[in-house]
């Protein structure tokens, strides 16, 4: 969780090494205003909300405020429905399409997520999952209920996971999803290299 103006600015390294953006310089800044990187924008956005909803005071609050505003209409264009404090730094989204994901739920370093991907709770419960560090979560994953998932982990496209996994270096598939194979998360996140 962002607490200081530190902890901002290694949250945002973070998710820009696991983005593969370059530093911003001027260059990019400029290459910036011509092609817009929404996803990167959308991500600045999201630490920042998660930066002054963490603060106190009633600067803090006034900012809160103006960066949500911004923050909810960049998240209604992209399709993603991403609360603050709910990722850790390293966060990728890889591309535009719906994403969502639950309030309550928590999700460590280095999460690589893709479209079509949903983290929630099950029938309105108050128990969302908790993933853990490095997890790789491929187009439409489905994530429901109290269930963990270990890190160290890639869920396959379409897996419907509705049960605990404390199983670290495994992939994660089917409808209900199993356990298919033994992985080295690196080959999947490369960035961890």
């Amino acid at each position: 969780m962002i607490r200081s103006r530190a902890d901002y600015l290694r949250y945002l390294e973070c998710d820009r090494i696991a983005l593969g953006r370059a530093p911003r310089t001027l260059g990019v800044r400029l290459r910036n205003v011509i092609a817009p990187d929404y996803i990167w924008d959308f991500q600045r956005l999201l630490r920042r909300l998660e930066y002054w909803q963490n603060s106190s005071g009633p600067f803090a609050r006034l900012m809160h405020l103006l960066v949500w505003i911004r923050f909810r209409r960049t998240s209604l264009r992209l399709g993603f429905t991403i609360p603050a404090n709910v990722f850790g730094p390293g966060l990728a989204i890889v591309h535009y399409g719906l994403i969502v994901v639950n309030k309550r739920a928590r999700v460590g370093a280095n999460c690589r997520i893709h479209p079509g991907t949903s983290i929630g709770a099950s029938a309105g419960a108050d128990e969302a999952p908790q993933v853990g560090d490095k997890v790789y979560l491929a187009p439409g994953a489905k994530i429901f209920g109290n269930v963990r998932i270990a890190s160290n982990t890639a869920i396959g496209a379409n897996a419907v996971v509705t049960k605990s996994f404390p199983e670290e270096h495994t992939m994660i598939a089917g409808v209900p999803a199993r356990v298919i194979k033994p992985i080295d998360i690196r080959t999947i996140i490369r960035h961890l290299q």
